[in-house]
């Protein structure tokens, strides 16, 4: 089991290393080609301002913090998409709550194989800790050399070191979730405050007010907070989404460990073991 979740945490670290280049490439393909379209501005030159209502001319204005951002919503939507099928696979293909009831029922009536057999059907991070709380419990189920108590603390530990393996592979890229839930805000404002102080410098070279400009060089401006609070909003949806969900599966590794240990407690205490 070790060696499988080293395994699936570096093709995770692999996946993470290529990812925020790619995201970073076409970040400004997009912003290049396609918000940079010269049919996105008047007299097709993308030096012009943008044709009225063209919303991909106005995001193009927003100047080079633009592209920074759409990379960083980017990488916020993969990783998203990463931890979905992360969790979603290490949920296993039923319900965990109705996996943990069926366990706990086969260990009440002490079908230990049974209770494997489900391990093997169910899958997933949940499943391996139980499978392997259950191989130890068979392996002190038939140990003469420990007593009751020694017993139940080998199995405590051996489900404390599967869920150790299996935990890591759960959080690994919230952490980026986080940081870009934090940073995105601040590289929006950032964007804004450079185009603000374009637009207000702008006004003054031409020695007379130009309305319409300066209103142009202000939406411009906002393009920028509007992308950093958008993309910061989804990466904290989604960093407390999937930090719940984890939680539940945590709660729910804890339900099964428990009934392991007690049930073993319990058979051992009716054979005076």
């Amino acid at each position: 089991m070790e060696n499988k979740a080293s395994e699936t945490s570096g093709l995770k670290g692999i996946f993470a290393g290529i990812a925020i280049p790619a995201a970073i490439v076409v970040s400004f393909i997009v912003f290049n080609f396609v918000l940079g379209s010269s049919s996105n501005f008047e007299g097709g030159d993308p030096a012009n301002h943008p044709l009225p209502g063209n919303v991909l001319g106005i995001v193009y204005k927003g100047g080079i913090i633009v592209p920074i951002l759409i990379s960083l919503l980017l990488i916020v939507l993969t990783f998203t998409v990463e931890r979905m099928l992360t969790i979603a696979q290490a949920t296993g293909k039923g319900r965990v709550d109705m996996f943990i009831r069926k366990i706990q029922q086969q260990l009440k009536s002490g079908n230990i194989t049974e209770a494997n057999n489900l391990c093997d059907i169910q899958k997933g991070s949940v499943a391996n800790v139980v499978k392997a709380g259950l191989s130890r419990y068979k392996e002190m189920d038939a140990e003469t050399g420990m007593d009751r108590e020694q017993k139940s603390l080998a199995i405590q530990k051996e489900l404390e070191e599967a869920t150790a393996l299996e935990l890591p592979m759960l959080e690994k890229n919230l952490v980026i979730l986080a940081t870009l839930a934090s940073i995105s805000t601040l590289v929006g404002l950032l964007g804004t405050v450079l185009g603000m102080i374009k637009a207000f410098s702008a006004l003054a070279q031409s020695g007379a007010p130009d309305s319409v400009a300066l209103a142009n060089g202000i939406s411009e401006a906002l393009i920028n907070t509007a992308l950093g609070i958008g993309t910061s909003a989804v990466a904290i949806i989604m960093y407390n989404y999937f930090t719940t969900k984890i939680d539940k599966l945590t709660y729910s590794i804890d339900e099964a460990g428990f009934s392991i240990i007690q049930t073993f407690a319990a058979s051992h205490a009716r054979k005076g073991a």
